[in-house]
């Protein structure tokens, strides 16, 4: 009833940045598990970060859209930075779009490792991503050996039609003024991936993490 109360109060796009209840979390962790999807959770950012990294053998190569939960977690950083990993994100930055496309593609479709996020996360077991040039999507759907997703349990929705609704009215505005503040252009949910089982059971894991992080 607490939780039924509260969502009443709060405006539909604010509700969506609140964490969700332990319990909640638990019935969403339960049915990723039961869809073929791993789940780890993490109290903060830190723990979050131990654990991603931890899930990374040495030396993988691992690539990795624009995610601001990595970016808050320090993951981002890490990876590019530690030595102790193949980034490929610095590499296709380096390499020129119009000699090197087709090994910009090849590279960035099917790395040993995909890190990322999502945008809602449903209690029914499902993982949604929304994405302006669909760069990821392919990566999380089936091109990389193994896809580890970052995701604050503010990210928890009912089911997918709420997922749709999370993105439209909390997702989109935030990361359209971050599209243009970094860019100079607009964002926009072009290509959306809806995952609802994992066809190789342990390839994708999902950290849920009890502090806000990203949109």
């Amino acid at each position: 009833m607490t939780e039924l109360k509260s969502a009443v109060a709060i405006a539909p796009s604010r509700r969506f940045g609140i964490l969700a209840e332990d319990l909640r979390v638990t019935r969403t962790a339960a049915a990723l598990e039961a869809n073929g999807i791993s789940v780890v959770r993490a109290a903060n950012a830190a723990e979050a970060k131990r654990i991603v990294l931890g899930l990374i053998p040495d030396g993988s190569q691992v690539h990795q859209g624009a995610s601001q939960s990595l970016e808050a977690a320090g993951i981002t950083d890490e990876i590019e930075r530690s030595g102790r990993y193949e980034p490929l994100r610095p590499r296709i930055w380096s390499m020129d779009r119009e000699t090197q496309g087709d090994d910009i593609r090849r590279l960035s479709s099917s790395p040993d490792v995909m890190l990322g996020s999502v945008h809602a996360v449903t209690e029914t077991g499902s993982l949604v991503a929304a994405s302006a040039s669909g760069s990821q999507l392919g990566p999380y759907a089936s091109g990389a050996g193994k896809v580890i997703l970052v995701a604050g349990t503010q990210k928890i929705v009912s089911d997918v039609e709420e997922a749709f609704r999370r993105i439209d009215e909390y997702v989109f505005p935030l990361e359209d003024a971050r599209a243009q503040a970094a860019y100079g252009v607009n964002s926009g949910v072009n290509k959306v991936l809806i995952i609802n089982k994992e066809w190789m059971p342990g390839r994708t894991t999902v950290v849920l993490v009890g502090e806000v992080l990203g949109f």
